[in-house]
Order: structure tokens, then C-alpha cells, then sequence
């Protein structure tokens, strides 16, 4: 690619190579990270029944250990190809035929409108470059009365900025990871804005924070919102 700096090239490259290493090998970070896909699920429960699930973002396949609810198909998604793999290396021997791996950009799905129960996208809305473009993509293919369930971290927040410094920032320049320049380029939109866009779109959610249940983005590492997706005429 002309005109592409070599730091970001480099982390793509390697991007799904040291993605578990990098979130999930410091028992503080992993236990952390592992908090907020708990989050996600929580008011979810095994007698809960979703036919048709996708997961947008879903990377090297770490969320879907975390569902508690039933489904007859899951789908992961991906706009990088080689994090699927990884995914599929991992997840096959447990859910076998129940899983689909389909490489996806966020904001262009190919599946056709309402074709889904739940959509599921975390740590995903705050890398896309325009985040409402993607929320309406989401909602076209989730039917009407079906989940969308949406975690991000609360960056830029004084909590996840000082739990960036003490874990994640020293493990990736470790890695030889440009840590700072890439985050600049990962996290564009922020979580005020985020959250702003979400409840314009969705009168009908629920929000949930963690570690506290304060409604705020300084004290509080992760949000989740669960919208009940409703169409016009449906």
C-alpha cells in the first residue's frame, strides 16, 4: 500500500499472531478483558434461545466462550481473515457445524435485511471510522424485536487511560508493537460520542458499566449496551 507507514503495516501483519498474547497472557489484563465479555452476557441465560447469531469483529473468537444463551447457528466475522483462522484452530472441536467463519467489513455486510436474532459486536464500534454508518448496517440485518448488543471500552476516561499504562502499553512496546501510534489509529471515535450515537438510535435498551454500576465514563473500564431493534411497519 502507497503511502502507508510501516509501524501500522507491521502491526497487521502481525496483528493475529499476538492478539491473544497481547490481551490475554497478563493475568490482570486477561481477567480484565474477560470481565467485559462477561458484561456482555450477563442478562442473557441458558433457557434463552437465539436461531440466528453474528458477531461482528469477532477476531481470534474469544467472546463466544461467554454466551449463555442457546443459538442454532453463530457466526463469526472478520475483516481479517487470518484472526478467523485462528478462531477456527480454536473453536471447531467444541461447537463444530454451529459455527460459520465469513470475513466481513462492519460496515458493508453482504447477509440479507433481517437475517438475524442477535448481533453481537465488542470492542468494535470505537475502531470504525464511521460508527453510524455501521450502527444502520447493523440494524438492516438484525430483525425487527432482535438484540443488538454492543460493548466498548470508555476510552479516552481516566480509569481506562491509567489501566492502559500499567498493562497493555508495556506489553505491546515489549512486542515491539508502536503502542501509542497504534492505538491512535485503533480507538477513533470516543466513548462519550459512542454512547451519544447509541442512545439517539436505540429508545430501547438496556446499559450496563463495569466495574461500577455509576453511570461514568471516568470511573468505569468497559459499557455494554443491549438495543431491542424495532423496524418501522414491522
Amino acid at each position: 500500500m502507497e503511502n502507508e507507514d510501516q509501524a501500522w503495516l507491521d502491526y497487521r501483519a502481525r496483528f493475529a499472531d499476538v492478539y491473544d498474547e497481547s490481551n490475554y497472557a497478563s493475568p490482570l489484563q486477561s481477567a480484565v478483558m474477560r470481565a467485559s465479555h462477561r458484561l456482555t452476557e450477563k442478562n442473557f441465560n441458558p433457557s434463552d434461545h437465539f436461531a440466528k447469531v453474528l458477531e461482528i469483529g469477532a477476531g481470534t473468537g474469544e467472546h463466544i466462550d461467554f454466551v449463555r444463551h442457546g443459538f442454532d447457528q453463530y457466526i463469526l466475522s472478520d475483516l481479517d481473515a487470518k484472526t478467523l483462522d485462528v478462531a477456527k484452530r480454536k473453536l471447531n472441536e467444541r461447537f463444530g457445524c454451529k459455527l460459520l467463519y465469513e470475513t466481513q467489513s462492519g460496515e458493508g455486510l453482504s447477509y440479507g435485511d433481517n437475517s438475524f436474532d442477535r448481533l453481537i459486536a465488542t470492542h468494535v464500534l470505537e475502531h470504525i471510522y464511521q460508527p453510524h454508518i455501521a450502527l444502520k448496517e447493523w440494524i438492516r440485518v438484525v430483525k425487527h424485536g432482535g438484540v443488538l448488543s454492543i460493548l466498548i471500552p470508555t476510552d479516552p476516561g481516566v480509569a481506562w487511560r491509567l489501566g492502559r499504562h500499567l498493562g497493555p502499553r508495556k506489553n505491546a512496546i515489549a512486542q515491539g508493537i508502536a503502542y501509542d501510534y497504534v492505538m491512535a489509529r485503533e480507538h477513533v471515535n470516543s466513548c462519550n460520542n459512542l454512547i451519544a450515537l447509541l442512545r439517539h438510535y436505540f429508545p430501547e435498551r438496556t446499559e450496563s458499566w463495569w466495574p461500577f454500576p455509576i453511570p461514568s465514563i471516568d470511573l468505569n473500564l468497559f459499557f455494554v449496551c443491549h438495543a431491542i431493534v424495532k423496524k418501522v411497519g414491522d
